[in-house]
């Protein structure tokens, strides 16, 4: 690192934390100029006073290279979005080999200009769910175990070390089922924070419709919370369809998707750290079902499907227990570091593969018809977010990641079963002792 850069790197992590803002994006077929383009449309949406400034990633490497750093990057810096890093995890040991070059490529290119605008870097994405008995039942791509994962987030965080990301925090982005999984405990527990992917509209084995969809929403933050022991908790996936086919009592429609924005969004917006899902889906190219975009139509506008101001919802509809608990756990994400000496004693599994003030931190906090997940090989195929399962997913024909029913799955029950069954044993056996 040339020495011009070790105040930059000194000055890397600010102490400031108010939340992020802003959509998903994947990387399939786009450049900077479409990045800029989409950035610049996000943040002059009617109705939102230009709050969606931040950009959620799935991937370091842009796409048709084998691990050049994502051209979202630069479109940042030139539209001062912020932005999540994700490092796709799901694919095997040599293609996040790529994605931890295309890591260390982007720290040596634009650490000097990022100022301020990394949020984090998040280790795969919904990695777990796919590798459960629901994911796989549902038929999903491979996923990964935890202890492949933990091995993955302890390879960043060496290939970020003397970079003007080493205090960036490090989270992992799941389904609430998978953190609520008392045997992915010893993995949350060595992040720095966790994404929670929520989608009421497809627990088709609950009363999923849009009139109970806030209370499920709740339910899968507060399941998140027990099982992960109150960990930062950044909402990293939860949208509602514009269209497409029903789930159970779920419907989707504007009508819907606007009622969803309101209870669960507008009381989040700008307090909590949430990429929205999405701004405009298997866009503007593709036209999913369900389509969960809130831009319509072939082309960006700034003038979405229904009002998206939140004027009279700010305070209601989500339980404010939540937001200001999930508020006080982002603000210290930033010093979150301890975890870093934090190690695993899981066995080490196989990953499935499949085919298919300059400051560089920031002081603020797909799914095709598909179900490949190409595998980069150097030959320019990267993951791309499927759209036929919600964000997080892999496949390679679509523009933009899209939820499905198939990859977010129901509520199972109790939120955290295995752990309020610990506690009711420990205090009967303490009622049995003082009883004798």
């Amino acid at each position: 690192m040339p020495s011009s850069s070790i105040l930059a790197l000194a000055t890397a992590v600010t102490g400031a934390t108010a939340a992020f803002t802003g959509f998903n994006y994947d990387n399939k077929g786009k450049n900077q100029q479409s990045f800029e383009a989409e950035f610049k449309n996000a943040q002059g949406l009617d109705g939102t006073n230009g709050v969606f400034t931040s950009a959620r990633l799935y991937t370091m490497i842009q796409d048709g290279t084998a691990n050049d750093p994502i051209s979202a990057i630069p479109a940042a810096i030139s539209t001062k979005t912020s932005l999540l890093f994700g490092l796709w995890a799901s694919a095997g040991q040599a293609q996040f080999d790529n994605e931890i070059a295309a890591l260390k490529k982007a720290a040596e290119q634009y650490c000097d200009k990022l100022d301020g605008l990394v949020a984090g870097i998040s280790v795969g994405s919904e990695d777990l769910y796919r590798d459960s008995p629901i994911g796989q039942a549902a038929g999903e791509n491979p996923g990964a175990g935890p202890s492949v994962l933990s091995n993955y987030v302890d390879q960043t965080r060496d290939a970020i070390k003397g970079t003007c990301f080493e205090k960036a925090p490090i989270g992992h982005v799941d389904t609430w089922t998978a953190y609520a999984n008392s045997t992915n405990r010893q993995f949350s527990d060595k992040l720095d924070w966790v994404g929670m992917d929520a989608y009421p509209y497809y627990e088709n084995q609950k009363d999923n419709g849009v009139d109970n969809a806030k209370q499920l929403f709740q339910a899968a933050l507060d399941n998140t919370n027990a099982g992960t022991g109150n960990k930062p908790l950044w909402i990293t996936e939860t949208g509602w369809p514009v269209s497409g086919k029903s789930e159970n009592k779920a419907t989707a429609n504007i009508e819907n998707a606007q009622t969803f924005w309101r209870e669960v969004g507008c009381p989040r917006f700008g307090k909590v750290n949430l990429w929205w899902f999405t701004m405009q889906d298997g866009g503007p190219s593709q036209s999913p079902n369900p389509s969960f975009g809130i831009v319509g139509g072939n082309t960006l506008s700034t003038k979405p499907l229904f009002d998206l101001s939140c004027k009279g919802y700010e305070n209601g509809g989500s339980g404010s227990s939540s937001s200001a608990s999930t508020t006080k756990q982002q603000s210290t994400t930033s010093a979150a570091t301890s975890s870093q000496a934090q190690t695993t004693t899981e066995q080490s599994s196989a990953v499935p593969t499949t085919s298919g003030s300059p400051s560089t931190l920031s002081s603020t906090a797909v799914p095709s018809s598909s179900n490949s997940v190409p595998i980069g090989t150097g030959t320019g195929t990267q993951p791309q977010p499927s759209s036929s399962q919600p964000a997080g997913s892999t496949g390679g024909s679509s523009n933009t990641a899209t939820p499905s029913s198939s990859q977010t799955p129901p509520p199972v029950g109790n939120s955290a079963t295995g752990l309020n069954s610990f506690v009711a044993a420990v205090a009967a056996l303490m009622m049995a002792v003082a009883a004798f």
